[in-house]
């Protein structure tokens, strides 16, 4: 058994209508399915990804009104890469950024790759990553409906940064029991603090890898808009996702058990500095309820979940996915 790398990422918005202005009008990514929390079916689940939602391209946002902001810190997902196809690329989303209004750093060298650290209009810690050196798993599908032009288009997650005040048990966990790799090292940001630690599966290359930073230095985070909620790895099937569930019960980690999503089926576990991990089947995939070429536009809901479809609705506020590109 092996993870293939990152499946997708669930992050929280306070508002879903400002949060699908940006990532699709102000990013261009497309959104592939319009839903709800299936564990609190009040407030809207959106996924944003590539032109089919390929599994490693799904950024997801759990809508909770009112929710106060992340006080960042330890115990956390801590960061989010978006692919992009080249240093070119790069630059294009800087001069973008700066039209728009994004709140931005520089581009800069991580990991031997160029990167542009950004942040939604939420506070969400976000970075570009080009792909230009990358070996590895592929990227995904640019969309055709995208106001960003095909060859700058957000290809899909890259490597996933996780805080945590013991980088120990959180290794232990990614090296011995889910089979990642160490593959490198490069400084921190922070003035005094250990080197970033790389570490990636499958295929190999930026949509494969965690980054872990340890710090002893920040309180634990408070999570709120603007944070994340967990960090989920692609299972090849069904098949695959039970054995994994099998030798993680044997690990003796207090876990969720199998769990239909409609979309892929799932695991959940909590690591030993309390991030939650996902493992998700890379299907059936979004196209299972929509066609592919109105993904996204109209509230999606699981089989287990229709009966209640005009109880839910009444609930939501109205959200226009349309697309009018």
């Amino acid at each position: 058994m092996e993870l293939r790398g990152l499946h997708h990422v669930s992050a929280i918005t306070a508002k879903a209508g400002n949060n699908f202005e940006f990532y699709t009008k102000v990013l261009g990514m497309r959104l592939i399915k319009k839903t709800v929390n299936q564990d609190d079916t009040n407030v809207y689940h959106l996924f944003y990804g590539d032109h089919i939602g390929s599994p490693g391209t799904e950024l997801t946002f759990f809508e909770i009104p009112h929710a106060a902001r992340t006080h960042e810190g330890n115990n956390s997902i801590s960061e989010i890469s978006l692919r992009v196809s080249s240093d070119d690329a790069l630059a294009f989303w800087e001069k973008r950024f700066v039209e728009y209004g994004v709140e931005h750093e520089g581009v800069t060298t991580r990991f031997q790759r160029r990167v542009l650290p950004f942040k939604d209009p939420e506070g969400q810690r976000l970075v570009l990553i080009s792909d230009q050196e990358n070996k590895g798993v592929q990227g995904g599908i640019p969309w055709e409906g995208s106001p960003v032009p095909q060859e700058y288009f957000i290809l899909g997650l890259g490597p996933v940064k996780l805080t945590v005040p013991n980088i120990g048990p959180t290794e232990e966990v990614l090296t011995e029991l889910l089979g990642f790799r160490k593959s490198g090292t490069y400084p921190s940001s922070i003035s005094g603090q250990n080197p970033i630690v790389v570490y990636e599966t499958g295929e190999g290359g930026t949509g494969t890898e965690i980054h872990i930073e340890e710090r002893t230095d920040i309180p634990r985070e408070r999570l709120g808009r603007g944070g994340v909620h967990h960090v989920a790895f692609r299972v090849d099937d069904e098949g695959e996702l039970r054995k994994w569930i099998e030798k993680i019960n044997e690990s003796s980690f207090v876990n969720s058990g199998y769990v239909d999503r409609f979309y892929f089926r799932s695991l959940y576990f909590r690591e030993p500095n309390g991030i939650l991990f996902e493992l998700a089947t890379d299907g059936p995939g979004f196209a299972v309820d929509e066609t592919e070429q109105h993904l996204g536009e109209n509230l999606a809901l699981p089989p287990f979940l229709e009966s209640k479809r005009k109880e839910i609705e009444s609930k939501l506020k109205p959200l226009n996915t349309k697309s009018t590109y």
